[in-house]
């Protein structure tokens, strides 16, 4: 790193970016990922470099970068060949609630805005433990959540966390402990015996066809397919490991589970 705090951080994933926005800490922010939507106006304001496991390196090196940020072994090769041109690099791999936090936490420190960083942390485990307490009283929903659909992939760690605190319950929770999208792969007949009550798919980089889901084989026997409870949660709200998924997705795991009115009024809290 050639400064400290570093003054031109490439961030190649969206939570990273999020999280410098809401620490007040953008300017810092010369690149992102295309994938970067929150909030809405870095697409104006910051030149992509990346899409997700590829990325321009010649326009990343071209911002001489203090500091670049990654996510995850899917982008191990691009972390090495920064590293083998001089770039310094930080490569988060946060997989459940604690590790979204503890993000934060690093990033606030990498920064030199620990502070800031704290407060946010704490505002978020707050929220999270009110909604908790709030949505206890009640048997828990089963709830089969669909990451992808050709495997069948099933909900990732923080996921899994958020509808238990939602008041669901996943139907695959051990599962979700797995860190590779491989060993997330579920048989269609193992969700039929599962018996699922809401499914909620949120398809990475693709358009969920709920229509598609309840036309599978066999499936016309699971409750949520034939109570009609098939939600769909845009993957930019669940799927980032960041502050979206605690604020905006966990409402909509909410409304979900819940209906618009109460689920509305639980991610109030």
């Amino acid at each position: 790193m050639r400064r400290f705090p570093p003054e031109r951080i490439v961030c190649l994933t969206e939570e990273t970016v999020e999280t410098l926005y809401l620490l007040g800490e953008d300017a810092r922010i010369v690149g992102v990922s295309g994938y970067a939507v929150r909030p809405p106006r870095v697409r104006r304001e910051k030149p992509r470099v990346a899409a997700f496991t590829s990325a321009d390196l010649d326009k990343i090196l071209g911002l001489e970068p203090d500091l670049v940020l990654t996510f995850s072994d899917l982008q191990a090769e691009i972390v090495r060949d920064l590293v083998k041109a001089g770039v310094a690099v930080h490569a988060f791999n946060q997989r459940d609630l604690a590790g979204i936090l503890a993000m934060i936490r690093t990033l606030g420190a990498l920064v030199a805005a620990s502070e800031k960083a704290e407060a946010l942390v704490r505002s978020l485990e707050e929220r999270l433990v009110r909604i908790r307490a709030a949505t206890a009283g009640e048997p828990p929903l089963r709830v089969w959540f669909e990451e992808w659909d050709e495997p069948l992939i099933s909900g990732i760690g923080w996921v899994s966390e958020l509808i238990a605190v939602a008041g669901g319950r996943d139907v695959f929770p051990d599962l979700a402990r797995a860190k590779s999208a491989k060993d997330r792969i579920v048989d269609p007949a193992r969700v039929i015996e599962a018996a699922p009550e809401a499914i909620l798919a949120s398809w990475c980089g693709k358009k969920v066809r709920p229509e598609k889901i309840a036309a599978r084989p066999g499936w016309n026997a699971i409750p949520a397919v034939r109570d009609g409870r098939i939600h769909v949660i845009p993957s930019p709200l669940i799927l980032q490991p960041g502050p979206a998924a605690l604020t905006d997705g966990l409402e909509a795991i909410l409304v979900a589970l819940w209906g618009e009115a109460e689920g509305r009024r639980l991610a109030a809290l």
